[in-house]
């Protein structure tokens, strides 16, 4: 006979032996009443029912994706907008709306399919296709800044490259310091200063690096940012204020990245930024001199004298320096200036 020995602690009962193999096979429950533990029935085992498992595909929805991979994006389209119709509280209804969008997107109606996917978004921001549908809009925003066109009468010739743009701030709008988001603004400053908006782009990439200070490709963005306030510079007589930017972003590279700024060249796109700085002021202190303000021009030609010392423009001024009233020149020395061009120069009447 097999040994079975019974020990009562408490509540508990512990059986060693066959059974305790039977008590595991068959579970007993007992419940504390009246200072006893009498037995009571066990609570049946929960059955799995059709209310527990998972919704099974909506077929339409099954049947939509087959026409989306059989590039029948009109049928496809069609099934899709009749079932989104018929089953407005379906717990499908997001994948519907991003199955109308991807039909929409291939047969071409892009604006439409982002419209689509901005509705998934708005209406179930719960939902495992959210990402997805993000990505989507960024690739529909992309293909329209490289040039893709909207149709007019079933003819592809309209550019949308402002609908690409403000797309790209709506993708950063709905998913702020995402992955995708920082994609999206870079893309845009990119556009911008491909397509020759370089106040925009310059705007832009100052926006990125305020954003994302600890990216990997902040060199670029620097970079980018400073030709593109260079590129803003019209001519000798017009605004020097951006390229006086300019050259402070450029002079910060080669303290930051020394090794970027050797590869690009920067020392020598300062040499030229100096050199026109130095024709800018020749300019200016020919204009008070032509305009029978002596003083203005004597202290303009010093101060590009002091600045610019190795410049031909120096040597023009020491010449003009030379023909100006002694009156003018007893006032005091300008300094040299960090970067060049003075915002104000003194201007006396010329006396009686």
């Amino acid at each position: 006979m097999a040994r079975i020995a019974t020990a009562v602690m408490g509540i508990g009962l512990v059986l060693v032996g066959p059974a305790a193999v039977a008590w595991a096979q068959q579970p007993r429950t007992f419940e504390f009443r009246e200072g006893h533990w009498p037995e009571v029935a066990a609570a049946p085992a929960p059955t799995t029912s059709a209310a527990t498992q998972p919704a099974a595909v909506d077929p339409v929805l099954s049947l939509v994706e087959q026409l989306l991979e059989q590039h029948q994006y009109a049928d496809a389209r069609k099934r899709c907008v009749e079932w989104l119709l018929a089953n407005k509280t379906s717990p499908w209804r997001d994948r519907g709306l991003f199955l109308e969008a991807d039909a929409l997107y291939g047969y071409g109606n892009r604006i439409k399919a982002f419209f689509y996917l901005d509705e998934l978004m708005d209406e179930y921001p719960e939902s495992s296709l959210f990402y997805r549908a993000l990505e989507r809009q960024y690739q529909i925003a992309d293909q329209y800044l490289n040039g893709y066109k909207r149709r007019l009468l079933y003819l592809p010739i309209l550019g949308a490259e402002e609908e690409g743009v403000e797309m790209m701030y709506r993708i950063q709008q709905r998913s702020p310091g995402s992955p995708l988001a920082e994609k999206a603004l870079l893309r845009t400053a990119d556009y911008y200063y491909s397509n020759g908006d370089f106040d925009l782009a310059a705007d832009a990439y100052a926006a990125y690096i305020r954003s994302y200070p600890r990216s990997d490709i902040l060199p670029r963005i620097r970079l980018r940012q400073a030709f593109s306030n260079l590129a803003q510079f019209r001519g000798l007589r017009f605004d020097a204020t951006p390229v006086i930017d300019a050259r402070i972003q450029l002079v910060a590279m080669i303290d930051d990245y020394p090794q970027v700024a050797q590869q690009e060249n920067i020392p020598e796109i300062l040499q030229r930024i100096d050199e026109t700085f130095a024709r800018k002021l020749f300019g200016v202190a020919d204009f008070y001199s032509r305009t029978h303000e002596p003083r203005a021009a004597v202290y303009t030609y010093r101060f590009l004298a002091n600045t610019y010392p190795q410049s031909p423009e120096a040597a023009k001024a020491k010449l003009a320096l030379a023909q100006m009233p002694q009156w003018a020149l007893d006032q005091s020395e300008p300094a040299a200036g960090p970067i060049g061009v003075p915002t104000t120069a003194p201007s006396t009447p010329t006396p009686e």
